[in-house]
């Protein structure tokens, strides 16, 4: 924290913000390797709670990385800086009394850590969405892994680089044996009680 700053205490607090939308706000935090389906998923439920009145928004990796993480690599200290943003990003939106997804890699166990540090443990639900190597290099959307075995990627995340699976996520989503629908839906089951 600088020292020449001093933190600003809101009028209008978090929780007025939640009477006002009608739910409480907290941050969904999809983390699994790419192409394990966090942004399909984080988008799917955001549609669904945005048809129950819900209000949303979504923070994904590829766009963030497009405007305000454009400066950072993927080197691992570049990848913690990266989650560290989105998480101050994410905590600001939290405060807002909106419903934040989140669908990054962030392959790191202290970065998710951090992460419940800076939007507070109560704020953050994290769901592990556990798709196998296998199936994320089958799947290679956007030809990430092709080319990362190609040596043309670096620092390619369960190729050259490691991912650290959550050890207790509040959710696990294991896509190789479900449906899109059915993860959808389990997402849904654990988070509707959570926003009244």
């Amino acid at each position: 924290m600088s020292l020449n700053t001093v933190k600003h205490t809101y009028k209008v607090t978090k929780e007025d913000r939640e009477k006002l939308h009608k739910h409480r706000a907290f941050l969904l935090w999809f983390t699994g390797l790419s192409g394990s389906g966090k942004s399909t998923l984080a988008n799917l439920v955001e549609v669904e709670l945005h048809k129950k009145g819900i209000s949303t928004f979504s923070l994904d990796g590829d766009n963030m990385r497009q405007g305000i993480n454009k400066d950072l690599s993927f080197a691992p200290e570049d990848r913690t800086e990266n989650i560290r943003r989105i998480a101050e990003v994410g905590h600001l939106m939290v405060n807002a009394g909106i419903v934040t997804l989140a669908a990054f890699v962030s392959p790191y166990i202290k970065d998710r850590d951090a992460i419940k540090t800076i939007v507070g443990d109560d704020n953050v639900i994290e769901i592990y969405v556990n798709t196998s190597l296998e199936e994320c290099e089958r799947r290679d959307v956007k030809g990430l892994y092709k080319k990362a075995r190609a040596g043309e990627i670096k620092n390619m995340t369960g190729i050259s680089a490691p991912y650290e699976a959550p050890i207790n996520p509040d959710i696990e989503i294991v896509t190789d044996h479900q449906s899109v629908e059915q993860s959808v839906q389990l997402i849904l089951d654990f988070i509707i009680q959570k926003l009244k």
